[in-house]
């Protein structure tokens, strides 16, 4: 996927990462053309395999995306029949189907989220692997409840996973704002930092993820992702995919962490970022 500007969104790549910035003023509404935007992102993503990270970010500090574009309801049928994720959880409507496009996409995805984002704007932030929130600025909510509906793009599958059973069903009938310090606590983004230090931090973990040894990103994701079935089978998925990622090349850096002093005091102090070292960066 190469770099391209779309109405809505800026999308730039550096490194095996795809820097998408959400760019719809006034407060980044998610309207028909940018779920379109979104989901030609996507479906450019899904086929590249030099593509290993997707960071989407807002270039408005006040909104990452405000909400759905309530005006839908005027026409309902021309919603209904947007041409958006076509062959994905056929039966469902466009924004359940953009954002189950993007669950499933092979990259790790990222939301860097440094202002509001409600309804389906934060099922968008929970469909995507992680989040990371600005302390002082970013909140989360979803006030379908107080529009007489439920959550229609994935907050009520998404939410008891992240936050559990009890949090959810706070989040979804009160309909308010959860800060991100109390989001951080729930379990609904990994991390809120402060706002000074939450680029340099997507930043590096995105690059970290990019350039990990081939196959080991998709790898470790496959075993994770096996936890939601029965253990057993985890585990031996976990070993299956050990054996697979046991290549010449790691077998390498572990010589290399040895040749650098790992199993001593000193190094083992501070191993990580012996074993960072010695990753070969791309060019």
């Amino acid at each position: 996927m190469t770099e391209q500007s779309l109405p809505s969104l800026d999308v730039k790549r550096q490194d095996g990462v795809l820097w998408v910035s959400i760019d719809a003023p006034p407060v980044n509404l998610m309207t028909a053309q940018l779920m379109l935007d979104l989901d030609a992102v996507a479906a450019s993503a899904e086929n590249d395999p030099d593509l290993h990270v997707i960071v989407v970010q807002s270039t408005n500090p006040e909104f990452f995306l405000a909400h759905g574009d309530l005006s839908f309801v005027e026409d309902p049928a021309t919603y209904a029949a947007l041409p958006i994720a076509e062959e994905t959880l056929v039966g469902t409507g466009p924004m359940m189907r953009l954002h189950e496009r993007w669950r499933r996409l092979p990259q790790t995805t990222i939301a860097k989220v440094a202002g509001l984002t409600r309804g389906g704007g934060s099922e968008f932030v929970s469909s995507l692997d992680l989040r990371f929130a600005a302390l002082e600025t970013a909140a989360f909510g979803q006030f379908e409840t107080l529009m007489g509906i439920v959550p229609g793009a994935g907050a009520t599958a998404h939410l008891p996973r992240l936050v559990g059973r009890a949090r959810a069903l706070e989040i979804v009938l009160t309909g308010g704002l959860v800060d991100a310090a109390t989001a951080e606590r729930w379990g609904w983004v990994n991390r809120a930092l402060p706002a000074a230090e939450l680029d340099a931090y997507v930043e590096w973990v995105a690059l970290t993820i990019a350039t990990l040894p081939d196959g080991v990103r998709a790898a470790a994701t496959e075993a994770i992702d096996a936890a939601d079935g029965p253990l057993e089978d985890a585990l031996r998925a976990e070993d299956r995919l050990l054996g697979e990622t046991f290549t010449a090349a790691s077998g390498e850096l572990a010589r290399a962490a040895l040749a650098a002093g790992a199993h001593t005091r000193e190094v083992e102090l501070d191993i990580e970022e012996v074993l960072r070292a010695n990753l070969v960066r791309p060019s």
